[in-house]
Parts: C-alpha cells; sequence; structure tokens
C-alpha cells in the first residue's frame, strides 16, 4: 500500500550512512580537540591571565598560587 504515492523504503542502518562520513568526523573532532586546547592556552597565557574581563582570572589564579 502507498501513501500518498511514495513507496516504503528501508531506512538505512547508521552504519551505512557514517559509513561514508568517517573521515569528515573525525576531522572534525581533531579539529575541536586542538582548537578547545590553543583556546585553553590563550586564555592561560600570562599576557590575559590578569586581565578583569577574563572569565577564567580567578580559577588561573588560585591554580597558580598552589
Amino acid at each position: 500500500m502507498s501513501f500518498f504515492g511514495y513507496r516504503k523504503w528501508p531506512t538505512p542502518a547508521s552504519f551505512c550512512v557514517l559509513r561514508p562520513l568517517w573521515p569528515f568526523l573525525a576531522a572534525g573532532s581533531i579539529t575541536i580537540y586542538y582548537v578547545a586546547k590553543i583556546q585553553d592556552m590563550a586564555v592561560r597565557s600570562p599576557e590575559y591571565a590578569k586581565d578583569p574581563k577574563n572569565p577564567h582570572a580567578s580559577q588561573i589564579a588560585n591554580s597558580a598560587a598552589h
């Protein structure tokens, strides 16, 4: 039986969808990891560690005191 003229198609398995996309998923996860690492290094740099606009300044000061 067709519903509004459409035939029933099988839903693709997640493996079939993810298989051609694995290079993009791997590259995206690597990029997100390194961007977060660079951002953390930039926030903790001495130039911005004492900036009052830095939202992590108190955490940096507490970790530097130990």
